[in-house]
């Protein structure tokens, strides 16, 4: 990564001067990596959203936790690229503006895109459910990624995360609106502790709130809808999904590239493609590992996104979260992964021929 030529920072330098974050990032992973290894031992002894028992033979079961471990493994791997692509983002926006990052890491996503739909088959991307809303998810995820990439251009990647960590609060507050999903009064309680969380962090009633707050929370809840409209269109091959929300950015950073083009260098240039590349390699990851554990099993693992921008943006940016992000997003985390034990509650106290398809 190229930092600012004048003041290229070592991470021994943070090191010395911030000899306390471990102190702060630590605990917080270890309850993290506690609460992942206890939904392994109930999938795995107790049937969590798998449906085996302690009977089964031993060599099952050990195939079985092999499975959730490359699932849990899988999941954190993608976790990781998204946050290194993020930091990557940020470095390049300080540079080329957000239009043309986005077109060229459009470009660079192909590099994956293409051989997935020459082996599916080009007559299938145009085979699509529901083109209404395919085409409204497209105009969403859009949204998230051209909103995130303009936050970053001033707020640090930690504050930008700290909203998009809100996401699946939004998705369940909207899966009550939007699908008629029912929601019982506790998770309306942690929706509404989550709401407060984001508020702090935004403190709209003084001059911390500005533009750029605003670009990250319209982008968090853009990502929200996305996921929303993922649940309706569960017909839809990822290639597909993928394909055309990666369509949607090439076209919309192609407009917004005229008049603001840059000639990049070499290495930024391979940066830019690189981020393509990064992020769908992420996304592949993460779906094959909501296919090898269970959703419930893997969601608490998706805050170490948070983590992880905390790490980057200390070592690459010289970026240190101020208390009212850090209380801020500590709420929004507690209040997430509270939604998500509800939801693991409810769905193993309805029969699994009651639960709807593609739920886990």
């Amino acid at each position: 990564m190229r930092f600012s030529r004048e003041n290229r920072f070592t991470l021994s330098w943070y090191c010395s001067r911030y000899s306390r974050f471990p102190a702060l990032v630590l605990p917080i992973a270890r309850i993290l990596l506690v609460k992942a290894a206890a939904s392994v031992y109930d999938a795995a002894y107790i049937g969590g959203g798998i449906g085996i028992g302690m009977t089964q033979p031993v060599a099952q079961n050990s195939t079985i936790r092999n499975v959730l471990l490359a699932g849990i493994l899988l999941m954190l791997a993608g976790d990781f690229l998204f946050a290194l692509n993020d930091a990557m983002g940020k470095w390049l926006v300080a540079s080329f503006s957000v239009g043309q990052v986005v077109l060229i890491r459009s470009i660079g996503a192909f590099f994956v895109l293409g051989p997935m739909i020459a082996h599916q088959g080009t007559a299938k991307l145009f085979r699509m459910e529901r083109l209404e809303l395919q085409l409204l998810r497209v105009v969403m995820t859009t949204l998230d990624t051209a909103l995130f990439y303009a936050a970053v251009v001033y707020l640090p990647l930690a504050d930008v995360m700290s909203f998009y960590m809100a996401g699946p609060i939004y998705v369940a507050a909207l899966s009550h609106l939007l699908l008629g999903e029912k929601v019982g009064w506790r998770r309306w309680m942690a929706i509404l502790l989550g709401f407060c969380g984001v508020l702090i962090m935004l403190k709209p009633s003084s001059a911390a709130f500005s533009l750029s707050s605003g670009f990250a929370l319209v982008g968090s809840i853009s990502f929200a809808f996305a996921i929303i409209l993922n649940r309706r269109l569960r017909g839809t091959s990822d290639t597909n999904l993928v394909t055309w929300q990666t369509i949607g950015t090439l076209l919309v950073g192609g407009v917004l590239t005229i008049g603001a083009w840059q000639t990049p260098s070499a290495l930024d240039l391979g940066a830019m493609l690189l981020l393509g590349i990064v992020s769908c390699g992420a996304h592949l990851m993460i779906t094959r590992a909501l296919k090898l554990a269970p959703a419930s099993t893997l969601a608490p693992l998706h805050y170490t996104l948070l983590l992880w921008a905390v790490v980057f943006g200390l070592v690459f940016f010289g970026d240190v979260p101020g208390p009212r992000i850090l209380i801020g997003s500590g709420i929004v985390v507690l209040a997430g992964m509270f939604i998500f034990h509800r939801q693991k509650v409810v769905e193993t106290a309805v029969p699994p021929e009651n639960v709807p398809k593609g739920v886990n």
